[in-house]
């Protein structure tokens, strides 16, 4: 009695092993393509049809060569130049260029951010001297910093230029 127990004890896993290993079906479904049977490294690279080459029908769009804001942009006069000369000494210059010029009144100066404050035939705009290399940039910028859209600016600066750097 003693024995058959130990037999049933063990026979009951292993058989059941057997019953899971052998019901599985994992043997029924071998790939049998050569592809298959190559390691990983070997087998050749399926790439979707979309992903061989990137879409360039909208990237590369150009827009047309005679379009209607080009012609509509007119020139921007120069706002600026450079003077072979120490900041501080093209700033006092610029003041006094700016104090001597009729119909130019200096609104406020910052000598340590290098601009004065100007109004000039009824626009308002920024004279900034700024250390640029050797020498100093003079130029007219608007309050927001870009150049600016009227003509005053670059006829004043035209005027600077003619007299600080003949």
């Amino acid at each position: 009695m003693h024995r058959t127990f130990r037999v049933t004890r063990l026979a009951a896993p292993l058989a059941a092993i057997l019953l899971v290993s052998g019901l599985s079906g994992c043997h029924w479904f071998k790939k049998k393509n050569e592809l298959y049977t190559l390691s990983g490294e070997a087998r050749p690279l399926e790439v979707p049809p979309d992903l061989d080459r990137p879409a360039a029908d909208k990237a590369m769009a150009l827009p047309a060569v005679g379009s209607s804001s080009a012609s509509t942009a007119r020139p921007v006069p120069a706002t600026g130049f450079a003077v072979a000369a120490e900041r501080e000494a093209v700033f006092a210059k610029v003041g006094e260029v700016l104090a001597a010029t009729p119909g130019v009144q200096i609104a406020s100066k910052a000598e340590l951010l290098g601009t004065y404050d100007v109004d000039y035939m009824g626009e308002k705009f920024l004279v900034r001297v700024t250390k640029a290399g050797e020498g100093a940039f003079v130029s007219a910028v608007d309050p927001r910093g870009l150049p600016p859209s009227g003509p005053a600016a670059g006829k004043l600066i035209a005027q600077l230029k003619a007299v600080i750097s003949p």
